[in-house]
This record gives structure tokens, C-alpha cells and sequence, in this order.
């Protein structure tokens, strides 16, 4: 009688360790790709909303999309983050009021009905939602000093660069591309470098604080941005403190802007 092959059990372990050795292998290549994916979709997002921004400057003689609300010293203000997006959560600067139907880019970015901003009912609008928002720690708003998603909370994962970084946590010292009281984009001098629109860590520093913004990387704020120009730039690094210019981008349309204030 033939006598039936099997495996013996050291065989069966060699399997099994091999196995486990090419999957601790793949693993982190398997989780690169997949944090590669979201950059790029990220990415493709900002091109969207940058082209959208370019639309509205054409329509509007140069005027960045602006809503103006009372201000923490009750002077009516420009507030970046309301340039487009849906409804956010937080109750102040009435980001938590200010829905997609004042939003102003949402008409050049979606092609759907939005409910008005006096219903309850809230709209998801993907264009506006970075996939490495990751939200931000340390934040200067009593009751929301840390969350997990901008797009929540603010109602998009992108803002406008409205004003340099400051040391105020209660108002905006330097405005930059938006007039305080809104109006025209100023002068710029180089459009390829001057950014407009970009994911909120680009802020991390802003208040005379450290946000604690990390999407990308734990420990390590960077940014994507889309400029003047209409090219966008992922993973940008944004140094500590109240630094307006780097090698790669500039909140300042012009180099001496700061020296008016």
C-alpha cells in the first residue's frame, strides 16, 4: 500500500513564518500607497477649487470670494474660511450659521441645489473636504480646543489667505489678499509664489500659538496649496513661528506689505 504524502508540522511552520514575514513586507508598502492615494486626491481637490477661484477673480474684478460677518469686536470682518464649504460647527464668526447657500465659490465649484443656510438640513460638499484633514490640538476656541476634522468644524478643510500670521488670537493684524473691510485683491508682485487657497495647517502657527495641525506627518505641520498663478504644491513645510515667507510660498503680495501696519 502507497503510503499518503502530507505536510509535517515544521513544514507547515515554515509556511506560516514566511507567510507573516511577506505581509510584515507589504504592510507599509500597502499603507504608503494608500496615504499616497489621499494626497493625490487632496490634491486634485485643491486644483478644483483653485480653477473655481480663478473663475470668480475673472467675474468679479479681481474680488476674492468673501463673506463679511460681526467680528469678535463687533466691526464687520472678512473671514477666510466662509469662502465656500457647508455649514461648520462652530458657534463663532457665525461659522455655525454661515451655510452653503452664502458660501460664495459653492456656485462655481457644485452644480446642485443647496438647502437654505435657515434649515436644519446640512449638505456634504467632497470638493471642500481634504482626505488628510486630521483636524488640529491646542486650538484658542473655548469647547473646541481639539478636533478630528476641519471640514466639520469650520465646514471646509481649505481657507482663503485673508490675513499673515499674528500674534492676536482675537483678530486678524495683517490682511493680506482680502481687504479687512473686503473689496479687490491688492497688487501682487510674484502670482507663482503669493499662495490663495490652502488646507488649514498652513495657519499652525498663526495666534501666537502652535495649533498642533499634523496631517501628513505626526510631529510635523506641512501644508498643500494652491497659488495665484493656478499651480498647486503638496506637502509643503511650514516652519515655527510668524514666519510669512518661505522658499516655497509667501502670504505677502508684496515683500515690505507688513511695513503699512
Amino acid at each position: 500500500m502507497r503510503k499518503k504524502s502530507a505536510f509535517t508540522l515544521i513544514e507547515l511552520l515554515v509556511v506560516i513564518a514566511i507567510i507573516a514575514l511577506l505581509i510584515g513586507i507589504l504592510l507599509p508598502a500597502l499603507g504608503a500607497a494608500k496615504k499616497q492615494a489621499r494626497v493625490t486626491v487632496a490634491g486634485s481637490r485643491l486644483q478644483q477649487l483653485g480653477l473655481g477661484i480663478q473663475m470668480y477673480l475673472g467675474d468679479y474684478d479681481e474680488m476674492l470670494p468673501q463673506y463679511m460677518v460681526p467680528g469678535f469686536d463687533g466691526n464687520l470682518t472678512v473671514v477666510g474660511a466662509l469662502f465656500g464649504g457647508k455649514k461648520g460647527l462652530l458657534p463663532f464668526l457665525e461659522i455655525d450659521k454661515v451655510g452653503a447657500e452664502r458660501r460664495p465659490l459653492n456656485a462655481y465649484v457644485i452644480s446642485f441645489d443647496v438647502p437654505p443656510d435657515d434649515v436644519d438640513t446640512n449638505i456634504e460638499l467632497e470638493p471642500f473636504k481634504s482626505p488628510m484633514d486630521k483636524g488640529a490640538r491646542n486650538v484658542p476656541f473655548p469647547g473646541f480646543e481639539q478636533f478630528d476634522s476641519f471640514y466639520d468644524v469650520i465646514g471646509s478643510s481649505f481657507t482663503l489667505n485673508d490675513h499673515a500670521l499674528d500674534s492676536n488670537p482675537y483678530g486678524d493684524d495683517y490682511p493680506t489678499l482680502i481687504p479687512s473691510n473686503g473689496g479687490r485683491m491688492p497688487p501682487v508682485l510674484d502670482t507663482t509664489k503669493t499662495w490663495v487657497l490652502g488646507e488649514h495647517p498652513i495657519y499652525n502657527h498663526d495666534d501666537g500659538g502652535n495649533r498642533e495641525s499634523y496631517w501628513y506627518d505626526d510631529g510635523i505641520a506641512q501644508t498643500s496649496l494652491s497659488f495665484l498663478d493656478g499651480h498647486v504644491q503638496m506637502r509643503l513645510h511650514v516652519p515655527e513661528g510668524e514666519v510669512q515667507t518661505t522658499k516655497d510660498y509667501t502670504f505677502l503680495p508684496q515683500p515690505t506689505w507688513l511695513d503699512r501696519f
